[in-house]
């Protein structure tokens, strides 16, 4: 990928830039080979799934700079400055488009960009999801309410400059420090979730869900867990941090008689359970299908005479620092057949591997989301070898 904005020293998030692919996806797919080496020493690994080099990011999340009539979008110098990105060749080509007239939307409404150096100022970051419909969802992330009855008046001179946008809203994020957003969102348009079909199942994501940011990428992780689920058949399938119920909805298209999904975001719930009715709609045979609010990590919360009593799997999505030594345990203690665990660091899915005695890793395969860099997804099937005790 050429990008002149890593030529001109401007831009560095893209630690690879200029590696050759082939060694990028080489080299992350050697690295969690190695990390996996010893906690998995009978893994087989699948052909690594490449991204597109460049045009593969469906969200793109700008940091505004400059000032009110001559804003920047992009990102911050290591003075706080903006440094204007709106060329940003990761973006798909649509968002790559929209962004140039996003931005002079912007300087015609007269946002104000919140200034880190000075502690002043409303607009902080432009938020924007492409859908493979082509519409997009829009979050302006303000520091406080001072410029939102502004935005609702000209809500129609947005929609009329950036036909595509769908969904707009305003995320409220007043302090002062390195969070993208706040706890706040004020949806301004009737329509409130954004649609992304993927193959036979449509996600519905509403502002504050989160969603991968390489759709094609996402869809095949999701078809290889589909196909690890059929192969295996459960009858029960529960699916820890389920997100907007992308593994969960992809079991129950399986055959899976009985699905449940457990996420902490309850917006996030909200749009599984949307996507769950459109799946019943469009494939009235399956099965039971049931998400629901609650911390994964609280094991508490989770009954393990659902997995105990029939034949079942786990399937596990957590963030970077992984599930931990309690959601371990209770999945060495939970009877549950199969396990698949599908991370964003080999290194704490390694230690997490490490406390799972029970179970054999049989398969694993790497997913490169995240081109240019060496962040990486790794999926991995494991099996039970040794059923718990009763205690």
């Amino acid at each position: 990928m050429q990008c002149d904005y890593f030529d001109a020293g401007r831009c560095r998030s893209c630690a690879l830039m200029g590696v050759p692919y082939a060694v990028q996806l080489a080299d992350k797919d050697a690295r969690c080979r190695s990390v996996l080496a010893d906690v998995a020493p009978d893994l087989t690994w699948l052909e690594p799934v490449p991204s597109a080099q460049s045009a593969f990011r469906n969200k793109a999340k700008l940091v505004v700079g400059g000032h009110a009539g001559a804003v920047t979008v992009g990102i911050l110098d290591a003075d706080a400055r903006g440094v204007d990105l709106r060329a940003c060749g990761l973006h798909e080509q649509p968002l790559q488009d929209l962004i140039p007239r996003l931005a002079d939307v912007v300087d015609e409404i007269g946002l104000e960009p919140y200034d880190v150096r000075a502690r002043r100022g409303e607009l902080k970051h432009l938020i924007l999801t492409l859908s493979p419909s082509g519409e997009v969802m829009l979050r302006f992330v303000l520091r406080s309410r001072r410029h939102l009855a502004l935005l609702e008046s000209r809500l129609p001179l947005v929609q009329a400059k950036l036909p595509e946008v769908a969904v707009v809203s305003v995320n409220l994020q007043p302090e002062h420090k390195a969070v993208l957003e706040g706890d706040t969102e004020l949806l301004l348009t009737r329509q409130g979730e954004l649609a992304m079909p993927l193959g036979e199942i449509t996600l519905f994501l509403r502002p504050n869900s989160f969603f991968q940011t390489n759709t094609a990428v996402a869809s095949a992780l999701y078809l290889q867990a589909q196909q690890w689920a059929r192969r295996v058949a459960p009858d029960v399938l529960l699916d820890l941090y389920c997100g907007v119920g992308g593994f969960a909805l992809n079991g129950a298209l399986a055959g899976v008689g009985r699905v449940l999904g457990v996420e902490v975001s309850a917006e996030a719930v909200r749009s599984a359970k949307t996507s769950a009715e459109r799946l019943r709609a469009d494939h009235p045979g399956t099965g039971h299908l049931e998400f629901r609010v609650g911390d994964a990590t609280d094991v508490q919360t989770l009954d393990r005479r659902l997995l105990s009593e029939t034949s079942s799997m786990v399937l596990v999505n957590p963030p970077r620092r992984g599930i931990g030594p309690d959601l371990a345990a209770w999945v060495e203690r939970s009877g549950a057949d199969s396990l698949v665990y599908s991370s964003c660091n080999v290194d704490s899915l390694a230690v997490d591997l490490a406390r799972l005695p029970s179970y054999v890793a049989r398969e694993a395969r790497l997913f490169d989301m995240f081109p240019q860099t060496s962040h990486h997804e790794v999926i991995v099937r494991l099996e039970r070898l040794s059923r718990p005790s009763a205690a």
